[in-house]
């Protein structure tokens, strides 16, 4: 009898066990990744935590700088809104920068009205208003003081107009749209008081040339103030530092608390600054409010939009995170272990 060739001995699988698993090679089913990752989360939490606490520890001088950064951001932002406010009251620039076109004097108001029709219908036109002769002696009457004199005249001299707004103010924009208003049917002259044009460009330009030097200006203290804070404080935490490189600690690891204390002084600067500028206006608001009222307007200061309000915190907080990040890597190298 031939022998019975036995299968090879197979391993034991205990009774009640749950099948083996495939092992997966994506990263987010490996442990040693999520480790990584929860170590990671964990360290930026604890140096959060850590920054958070240090800086509640001394109240008063954390206020006082977050108040300092407040202002230096506060005073470019209140101005910007300022002109803003005053750019409203005074109207549109393209309202100050009207054409005038006088029409012939025995123009019908069919044709006048036709006219304003045809230029309201052009691209760099944004509105046409018609004027009629009997509107303007009635507006001339009223102020020039001479209305019992103009009733003695035979007839209306005045002609008929035609104020056209234009879309964009610029010189050279503006003198060729009233030379082509000037040849169109039944216009006598085309008027631009181009001197005041200039004058109102000017002005707006010298106010956006100001806030932007300001603001450079502004934003180099607000980095050295930033920049200064957190040397002390590394400068508090030599020894610690010294000893966390001497174990083999990272300059990424010894730079992330002083980063995220940067950033907390640039959020607590930048909810100030907010509340500086709406107190601010609001306070303002008052005294501008009673003044138009003596002229028999409504005008009034708008407040801080909200996207203006959260584009300086964002801008706070960067600029925090900036200042902490080229002070510490200006004093990291001096940090070694002794």
């Amino acid at each position: 009898m031939s022998a019975t060739r036995m299968p090879p001995p197979q391993p034991a699988q205990r009774v009640g066990a749950a099948p083996k698993k495939h092992e997966s090679n994506t990263p987010g089913d490996d442990p040693d990744f999520r480790s990584q990752l929860t170590a990671w989360l964990e360290s930026h939490r604890a140096s959060l935590v850590d920054s958070l606490r240090r800086l509640t520890k001394q109240p008063i001088g954390s206020f006082f700088t977050c108040l300092v950064m407040a202002v230096a951001l506060s005073l470019p932002m209140g101005l910007a809104l300022l002109l803003d406010n005053v750019e409203r009251l005074g109207g549109s620039w393209q309202r100050a920068a009207q054409i005038s076109l006088f029409l012939q004097v025995d123009a019908s108001e069919a044709e006048g009205q036709a006219l304003r029709e045809q230029i309201a219908a052009m691209d760099d036109v944004a509105a046409a208003d018609w004027i009629s002769r009997e509107q303007a002696l009635q507006e001339f009457q009223q102020q020039s003081g001479l209305g019992e004199a103009l009733k003695e005249l035979p007839e209306n001299p005045l002609p008929g107009v035609v104020l056209v707004t234009p879309r964009e103010v610029d010189k050279v924009t503006l003198e060729a749209l009233r030379l082509r208003l000037a040849d169109l049917p039944r216009v006598e002259q085309a008027q631009l008081d181009l001197v005041w044009v200039e004058r109102l460009t000017a002005i707006l330009s010298l106010g956006d040339r100001f806030v932007f030097g300001l603001t450079l200006l502004l934003v180099m203290a607000l980095l050295l103030v930033i920049g200064n804070t957190i040397r002390l404080h590394i400068e508090n935490r030599r020894t610690e530092i010294e000893v966390i490189k001497l174990v083999g600690g990272t300059d990424s690891y010894v730079r992330r608390p002083f980063l995220y204390m940067g950033a907390l002084y640039g959020l607590g600067a930048g909810l100030l600054a907010w509340l500086v500028l709406a107190y601010g206006l609001g306070w303002l608001n008052d005294a501008v409010i009673r003044l138009a009222g003596l002229y028999g307007s409504d005008f009034a200061l708008a407040g801080v939009p909200a996207g203006d309000g959260l584009s300086l915190l964002l801008g706070a907080v960067l600029l925090g995170y900036i200042g902490a990040w080229l002070a510490v890597a200006r004093h990291l190298n001096e940090l070694q272990p002794r």
